[in-house]
């Protein structure tokens, strides 16, 4: 995933391809190494992941924060905020 972010009046975000997100823990999932494996959250193996996502939040400190906690999210990490599984 290529992000790259413009900082100052204008500030940018630009993803190359729709990454991964987990359908039970919301997770943003990283590419995986080889392009034939298959993605999958290591945190919750069974679930099911989907392109189809809304929202991109960065959570750093979750025992402080108001969205990690309507998230239900309880370590630092990349996460989407609304995850569409069909």
């Amino acid at each position: 995933m290529a992000l790259v972010l413009t900082i100052g009046y204008r500030s940018k975000i630009k993803m190359d391809k729709q990454p991964f997100a987990c359908g039970e823990c919301n997770r943003i999932l990283p590419d995986p190494e080889n392009k034939n494996d298959v993605v999958q959250c290591k945190h919750c193996p069974n679930a099911p992941v989907t392109t189809d996502w809304q929202g991109y939040v960065i959570i750093l400190n979750p025992e402080r924060s108001e969205v990690a906690a309507r998230l239900n999210v309880t370590s630092p990490g990349t996460y989407a905020l609304k995850v569409n599984i069909r």
